[in-house]
Order: structure tokens, then C-alpha cells, then sequence
């Protein structure tokens, strides 16, 4: 397996992996408008032979300081639990943090996310539609994120979501 950036050749396997692994297609649209709108930082993907298995997008967000949003991240069911969704992370996180931004926030699962480093206490001073539980951030290039309170604000896209 590889993990690299998309290609337009990408889009349509990625729409695939999307709806497969969320059962629904509002996190496909989702990508296609964070695409569309410019708003796409970096779109990963994982490819195994010449099939593309896994799929994470790393998008703007306002922010007090240079940060991004991670979401959404997508890996084909049958490849879940594999390791490839921690890749496409970890890659990602990699690439957000040579490229100088200075934190990502993402709204998931706490017990999934924590061992990238992800964490809601780092998240809970920041005002946010999406504040609470399980929004968490994640400083990048030292312990903690530039300051700690402020509003943060997702691309337009994330209100489709609902």
C-alpha cells in the first residue's frame, strides 16, 4: 500500500470509498465541495495495486493561528481495521506539520483520534458549532497549540453535513 496525494484521475474512487464507508454520500459531497470551493489542503489516498482503498482530506479552517480540519477520513469496509486509515493520518499530520501550519481539529471519535495526539481539552476553549466532546485539536511542531481560546470555523461545506 501507498499513501499519496489525489489525482483527478482519484475523484470517482474516492466518491466509491466515501459512500462505502460511510453508507451514505453527504462525506463524498462533502469532498466535492471542499474541492470545488478551493478549500482542500491536502487530499490523501491510499492505493493498493491500482485501487484506491482509503481516502482522508485535510481542509482550511479559521482559526486564531494557521490550522487546518481533518475530515473526512474513509477506508473501503472490508480494509477497516487494517491500518490504513492510522496511514492516511499519520501521513497527513506529517505533511500539515513540514508545510507550517500549527494545528488540526477534527470531530470524531475519542478513542480513535487520541493516539495521534488529538485531544478535547486542547479543543474545549475554542467557540465552534461543532464544540464539544469530541471535537478535539492537535498542536503541530511543539506541545501546544499558539493559544488556547478563540473562534475556529470550518469551510462552508461542513454545514451541508447538518
Amino acid at each position: 500500500m501507498i499513501v499519496r496525494s489525489e489525482t483527478p484521475s482519484d475523484f470517482a474512487a474516492i466518491r466509491i470509498v466515501e459512500e462505502a464507508a460511510f453508507l451514505q454520500s453527504a462525506e463524498a459531497q462533502l469532498v466535492d465541495d471542499l474541492r470545488a470551493a478551493g478549500d482542500s489542503v491536502f487530499s490523501l489516498v491510499a492505493v493498493e495495486g491500482e485501487a484506491v482503498i482509503g481516502h482522508a482530506m485535510f481542509s482550511l479552517l479559521k482559526a486564531p493561528f494557521p490550522a487546518l480540519a481533518l475530515a473526512p477520513v474513509a477506508v473501503l469496509p472490508e480494509r477497516q481495521r487494517m491500518g490504513v486509515g492510522t496511514r492516511l493520518i499519520r501521513e497527513g499530520i506529517a505533511c500539515s506539520e513540514s508545510a507550517g501550519w500549527q494545528g488540526i481539529f477534527v470531530l470524531g471519535d475519542p478513542a480513535f483520534y487520541r493516539r495521534f495526539g488529538f485531544d478535547a481539552a486542547k479543543a474545549r476553549g475554542f467557540t465552534s458549532p461543532y464544540a464539544g466532546p469530541h471535537m478535539m485539536a492537535l498542536p503541530l511542531g511543539r506541545s501546544e497549540l499558539p493559544t488556547s481560546t478563540g473562534s475556529i470555523q470550518h469551510a462552508l461545506a461542513f454545514a451541508k453535513l447538518g
